[in-house]
């Protein structure tokens, strides 16, 4: 009786072990089945994301920016236009990230290494390559890159599974632009004129531009016909440098290093015609960073941009 004992309790508590293993297997597939995904409309069409990303690629500048914003650095990112290989006001925060080439040109080889969950880049730079991407992981483009960043952020947000954190973000973003605008006052009155340098080139920038927008955003009056609602225009000669007046001028240059464009500015304020202008005359010349102004394109730029306007219009 003793040993029938034995082997009847021996075989319930293998019973009850084998239950258990199998409870626990099926909580395992159970969660892996269940795991939240949620789909997101792109340029490109839909594409549904299992889980919170962990690993996010990010194809452009301006995307960058956002993903910081939201509190998500990337484990990749294409290298910023000017820096080695980030923007100064970036770099700390990238300390960590790899390079995958730049938005021209992105690295598949050096994406796929860093075995993404999500990738995010852009019709406009990357639409060539986006199959190739999708073989990679999940993969969601903004349509195009423009003067309303905003577009793109709220994107991006919903590409990251953080919507709400993203609305948040706009939200602080769009009382600033109300309390520096009411700061202003009749400031704003004041015709802004924006001009930038290149090697090569010269261009004044119009509403439809990175700094276009905010400055609209502000309520700021453009003189002539950078109050036209488009991109900038490019290849300005010398006869147009009357059309770069106004109350105040700003002006950024985008230099690569061979102090090409910075010959090019100087050649320009010191042209007797340039030298002419009210502005000029007047003092109300200001340099401010090609990057936050223009290259950089993103929430954090916006907002050093929107530092500056507080800097030169006095606000602090």
């Amino acid at each position: 009786m003793k040993k029938y004992s034995l082997l009847v309790w021996l075989s319930i508590v293998m019973l009850v072990l084998a239950a258990c293993g199998n409870t626990e297997e099926k909580d395992e597939t159970t969660s892996d089945t269940n795991e939240e995904s949620y789909t997101v409309s792109h340029a490109m069409g839909e594409t549904t994301i299992k889980g919170e990303p962990k690993r996010v690629v990010i194809l452009t500048n301006e995307g960058t920016e956002a993903l910081l914003a939201l509190g998500v650095t990337p484990v990749g990112a294409v290298e910023s236009w000017v820096g080695d290989p980030w923007y100064e006001h970036i770099a700390d925060q990238m300390a960590d990230v790899k390079t995958v080439g730049t938005e021209s040109e992105p690295s598949l080889d050096a994406i796929a290494a860093l075995k993404p969950d999500l990738i995010i880049g852009n019709k406009l730079r990357q639409e060539k390559v986006y199959e190739q991407l999708t073989k990679i992981a999940p993969t969601i483009f903004a349509e195009t890159l423009k003067g309303d960043w905003k577009e793109n952020f709220e994107l991006y947000a919903k590409a990251v599974n953080k919507e709400e954190l993203g609305k948040e973000k706009m939200a602080e973003y769009d009382t600033r632009i109300e309390d520096i605008k009411a700061a202003l006052g009749d400031q704003t009155s004041k015709e802004v004129s924006v001009v930038r340098f290149l090697a090569g080139d010269v261009r004044i920038y119009h509403k439809d531009s990175f700094s276009g927008i905010i400055l609209d955003q502000l309520g700021f009056a453009r003189p002539g016909d950078q109050s036209m609602n488009d991109f900038a225009e490019k290849g300005v000669t010398k006869e147009r440098i009357p059309a770069m007046d106004g109350d105040i001028m700003f002006y950024f240059t985008y230099e690569t290093g061979d102090e090409e464009a910075s010959k090019v500015e100087e050649e320009w304020l010191n042209d007797p015609l340039f030298q002419n202008l009210e502005v000029a005359k007047a003092g109300q010349v200001y340099e401010v960073s090609d990057t936050i102004w223009n290259t950089a394109g993103g929430y954090l730029a916006a907002n050093l941009m929107l530092d500056d306007i507080e800097k030169y219009f006095e606000l602090k």
